[in-house]
């Protein structure tokens, strides 16, 4: 039966890979995900602040990918939706 310690070459390096190095990626990974989870939940909470102030969040969330375009590209996109409003008679 194998130890279940492993020796100081297995920890360093096993297969050619760097345990150690390997274990610092997956933590600093796992670490930003637990920091996301908390970030989308920080966000939920405004959301739903700004429901209860009154204001549509389906609007607020178009102003937000609103303001990541270019301006041009917000032009061309409501040009294009006008014309097509149009186009149907809205």
């Amino acid at each position: 039966m194998k130890s279940e310690q492993l020796s100081k070459e297995e920890v360093v390096s096993v297969g050619g890979i760097s345990a150690e190095r390997l274990r610092s990626i997956v933590e600093r990974v796992e670490h930003i995900e637990e920091e996301r989870r908390e970030l989308a939940s920080d966000i939920k909470d405004i959301f739903l602040e700004a429901k209860s102030a009154g204001f549509d969040v389906k609007v607020i969330r178009q102003i937000l990918r609103l303001r990541k375009q270019e301006p041009a590209e917000v032009e061309e996109q409501e040009t294009l939706l006008d014309l097509y409003r149009r186009a149907l008679g809205m």
